[in-house]
């Protein structure tokens, strides 16, 4: 059954169980109070990992709101390949557009990333908050853009700590505005890929030459996006619009997995 165009909320998938479903924490101010959804209405709840289920509220309380389940929905499969950006933190509010825009991609993991020219320090408690806000952002942009999932916001973590978590089959790359041999372009064309890939973005001063070789060395390719020099924002969207659309599902479905495949990306 195809989903209907009731309100959506995303639910942790513990609060669903012997067809009943506990809504909590904001979303219950927003069905009571702005929508004002009262017992017996419609919505769809999402359990972020791909399931859906059109419901009927039972029970809408002041801390939670209690749903019984009518039937499982039909949901846009994943897509076909998981990408993972690794972005370096950058300044102000920057990396919530990052987060929400790369969400409405098809992003499957953001990593902040702490590297030698982020301008940002944060203590650990204030990078845990924002860690907690760039995952609402990334929860509020699925539920717009009607995804059946939400993109994991990791941990920030360092260079080192990531290049040893690398899985060891992915495709890794790393835009660099000194490489000079090898383009985004000549990658996606002229190479298959498997189902995970890895997109190193640096913060706004870029990457250090040192980093960029311990990237290198650990299996990473760097790459070339062209003669101008793209902001640290606009960097990351752009990769991923031509990653998604050439191995993905941006632009709708193809059989571009297969060799002699005739897409051409206009970059």
């Amino acid at each position: 059954m195809k989903e209907t165009n009731a309100p959506r909320f995303f639910v942790e998938p513990a609060h669903i169980g012997n067809d009943l479903v506990r809504i909590t924490g904001p979303d219950v101010i927003h069905i009571t109070r702005v929508l004002r959804l009262r017992r017996g209405s419609i919505v769809v709840l999402l359990d972020g990992k791909g399931k859906s289920y059109e419901a009927e509220i039972q029970s809408p309380g002041r801390d939670e709101v209690v749903c019984r389940i009518k039937k499982e929905l039909l949901t846009a499969s994943a897509c076909p390949v998981q990408v993972t950006l690794v972005q370096g933190i950058p300044k102000g509010d920057k990396m919530d557009i990052i987060i929400q825009k790369g969400t409405e991609l098809g992003v499957s993991r953001v990593i902040p990333l702490i590297s030698r020219r982020s301008v940002v320090k944060l203590d650990a408690d204030r990078m845990r908050r924002k860690g907690e806000r760039w995952q609402r952002i990334a929860m509020e942009a699925a539920k717009q853009c009607r995804r059946p999932d939400v993109p994991e916001v990791s941990d920030a973590a360092d260079l080192g700590q990531i290049l040893a978590s690398l899985p060891g089959k992915c495709v890794a790359l790393m835009p660099w505005e000194e490489e000079c041999q090898v383009s985004l372009k000549d990658v996606i064309y002229k190479h298959n890929t498997g189902e995970e890939i890895y997109v190193f973005i640096g913060p706004e001063g870029g990457f250090t030459p040192g980093e960029v070789e311990q990237a290198r060395a650990s299996g990473v390719r760097s790459v070339t996006l062209g003669p101008r020099i793209l902001r640290t924002e606009t960097a990351g969207m752009a990769v991923l619009a031509m990653i998604l659309c050439r191995w993905g599902d941006l632009g709708g479905e193809t059989n571009d997995k297969e060799e002699g495949s005739g897409i051409h990306l206009g970059v």
